[in-house]
């Protein structure tokens, strides 16, 4: 089964150690700006959000790629970029929805997260579990539970509600 970075924003200290990690893995230089994984400032609600590649099964990288230089790998499930192939045209960066498609100007190569070969950086050095690494069925289970208490805890607040009145 197919495993995908699990983020919960809600955890988030924005620490950003994760952003410092990943390059070491990747380029062996501690550069947040060669991070395969940003975190997004919400600094006004004092939240962070981990984005990165999400892995997309029907992923307009792939899609968009002149080349075919990006598929997706059959072991990990993970999408790839072939860069022996790979033409830097940048159509993938323009078209990915989530921003999990870079463009490292030092490499002068495009980057997205490649799972780190199935030992993802990110997930090994977060101290507070905001990154995790799981089944991708896992995901929508654990989304689907928290929609629900939150659904519950509106529907509570109603009926106390209804009931003062």
């Amino acid at each position: 089964m197919a495993k995908v970075l699990m983020i919960d924003y809600e955890k988030c200290t924005g620490c950003r150690l994760c952003e410092l990690v990943c390059p070491v893995k990747h380029e062996g230089v501690s550069n947040p700006a060669r991070s395969r994984i940003k975190i997004v400032k919400w600094e006004m609600e004092g939240r962070f959000i981990p984005m990165s590649c999400q892995q997309c099964e029907s992923a307009p990288c792939m899609a968009v790629c002149p080349v075919k230089a990006i598929s997706r790998d059959g072991d990990l499930g993970r999408v790839m970029v072939d860069y022996d192939m790979c033409i830097g045209c940048r159509m993938c960066v323009a078209v990915c929805p989530f921003g999990g498609m870079s463009f490292d100007v030092l490499a002068n190569k495009v980057i997205k997260c490649d799972l780190c070969d199935g030992d993802p950086q990110c997930v090994r050095f977060c101290e507070t579990g905001a990154i995790q690494y799981v089944d991708a069925s896992v995901v929508s289970t654990v989304k689907q539970r928290a929609a629900a208490e939150k659904f519950s805890g509106i529907l509570q607040k109603v009926a106390t509600a209804i009931a003062s009145v």
